[in-house]
């Protein structure tokens, strides 16, 4: 899920593409495997990048209302971020800030991270979701997204070795500007392959192993997704407003064939997992971090 439901104002391209036509001219390309394959950009890209795209985001309240309420709610957010980033297979912890944000929209059921580790977190996410260790899942899922480095390895596979080695080696300087406008206008960055959501997955499982909760919670979020994928039963108590809309969204920007339910099934089965109780689950204390949310 990555980084995942940007709907980009015209504003926020043509801003975002003069800052990137200036910082990919400063940035060491280098050559490197990531879990999204080949890719030539160092990981200073993928630090400016998301501080470039966070700091569109803040001047999009619009779009991007930040959260403005009670400020425990995104403390917890960040002390759940924390705990799981302390795994052995986070391996950019320290280079990457990994910091959190809540986006207040009741609509949008969806999170997503940006390269470099900014992690968005909307309202109407954490008000579908029933305990604690899914929302750990979902946060997981985003933070291999930044871990495994999708969204440059993805600038590699769309630019290309000829246009990327030209553009290191300052020989055709107007590609930069093209490069930017074109990844940030298609929202490139942010719409994940399958490939890149069934790997955030596998991380976000191998992560939640070392935490407090359950391993598989994400397979309570895909299923929910799942049962809600377009119906939205009429008069039914609790569902959130316009959830077919939003369901449809996020699917937009985060693929979930059946294949990745029944991934998850079998990494549960693999590893031996005992079946979740509230103890790795945590609903009770999920349900007053709801109740602090307008």
């Amino acid at each position: 899920m990555t980084t995942s439901t940007l709907t980009t104002s015209a504003f926020f391209i043509r801003r975002l593409a003069l800052a990137i036509t200036f910082s990919l001219g400063l940035t060491a390309f280098v050559v490197s495997c990531s879990g999204g394959g080949l890719n030539l950009y160092g990981t200073d890209t993928d630090t400016q990048l998301g501080k470039q795209m966070d700091d569109q985001i803040r001047q999009n309240s619009a779009e991007y209302p930040i959260f403005r309420g009670n400020p425990a709610v995104k403390q917890y957010l960040q002390t759940m971020t924390d705990e799981i980033v302390r795994s052995e297979h986070v391996q950019y912890r320290g280079k990457f800030p990994y910091v959190v944000e809540v986006i207040q929209d009741d609509k949008t059921i969806n999170a997503f991270c940006t390269p470099g580790g900014y992690i968005y977190v909307y309202t109407g996410l954490m008000k579908a979701l029933d305990n604690e260790a899914t929302l750990a899942g979902v946060m997981g899922h985003e933070i291999a997204h930044a871990e495994r480095r999708h969204g440059t390895s993805r600038m590699t596979k769309a630019y290309g070795l000829q246009i990327i080695t030209q553009i290191a080696l300052g020989q055709s300087p107007s590609q930069l500007a093209t490069l930017g406008a074109n990844l940030f206008g298609g929202l490139a960055l942010l719409k994940n392959s399958r490939l890149d959501e069934e790997d955030a997955d596998v991380y976000s499982f191998k992560y939640l192993q070392s935490t407090r909760w359950y391993a598989g919670s994400i397979k309570f979020f895909f299923e929910k997704i799942t049962a809600a994928s377009g119906k939205a039963p009429s008069g039914a108590q609790g569902v959130i407003p316009n959830i077919a809309t939003s369901v449809e969204r996020l699917l937009s920007t985060h693929p979930l064939p059946q294949d990745r339910i029944d991934a998850t099934n079998k990494r549960i089965e693999e590893a031996k997992l005992p079946p979740p109780s509230e103890t790795n689950l945590r609903a009770q204390p999920y349900q007053q971090i709801k109740r602090m949310l307008p």
